[in-house]
């Protein structure tokens, strides 16, 4: 890993990612009753042969991220901080934030698109994790997510910024049994090389590829 030249997000643009995702919590808010009935969608086996997986819908648009960042409404400056962080000083991308999600689609869409298409999910833990239920509802769905689908396993990572981070005592006990980043620890830069390793993203990225591949053959 090293230092990548690129170009850091202007204050317009994170304006106005803040201001698309809050529309975008308005308008599905009014849902959360019908959180508890969502169902992820099914997952291929592990169990294929890499060989069997095949190339043909690589140039579809589709992007597979190297991570997402799951952040509460207040946090999406910090969130793009984060992002522009593991991308510019660590060389690990592409990777995407949930405000950066599509526009005019129901959350729940977005948030399983989100997991699906990415390798890892960072849970932003700062002092506005507990205030948000929507929040807590991503979060607790991407540890549901990595522990019924094989291949994602100890792909959900706990983070605490150094900004505004959420102390330890009032981290939900379920955070506490994961190995969290921790930015203003010694070790930070350690901690990033041995989470995110490019064989573990090869092998999803050909799980990937391959759901891909599965459900165009349903068309």
């Amino acid at each position: 890993m090293g230092n990548c030249n690129a170009k850091r997000a202007q204050p317009s643009t994170r304006n106005s990612v803040k201001d698309n995702y809050t529309d975008k919590r308005e308008e599905n808010l009014k849902q959360m009753s019908k959180f508890c009935e969502l169902s992820l969608h099914k997952e291929p086996s592990c169990h294929i042969n890499i060989q069997d997986v095949k190339r043909d819908n690589e140039d579809t648009g589709d992007i597979f991220y190297r991570f997402v960042i799951l952040h509460a409404e207040e946090d999406v400056e910090e969130a793009v901080r984060i992002q522009e962080l593991l991308q510019n000083e660590f060389c690990i991308k592409p990777g995407i934030i949930f405000a950066e999600m599509p526009c005019g689609r129901h959350l729940i869409e977005n948030l399983n698109d989100a997991l699906s298409n990415s390798a890892w999910t960072i849970i932003l833990l700062t002092e506005n994790f507990l205030s948000e239920l929507w929040y807590q509802f991503q979060s607790y769905t991407s540890l549901l997510n990595s522990v019924i689908v094989p291949y994602k396993c100890n792909t959900v990572i706990p983070m605490r910024p150094r900004n505004n981070p959420l102390p330890w005592e009032r981290t939900p006990f379920i955070f506490q049994t994961i190995n969290v980043l921790q930015e203003d620890s010694p070790g930070f830069a350690e901690q990033i090389k041995k989470t995110f390793q490019e064989s573990k993203y090869k092998h999803q990225h050909v799980m990937w590829q391959y759901g891909k591949n599965e459900e165009a053959k349903k068309w």
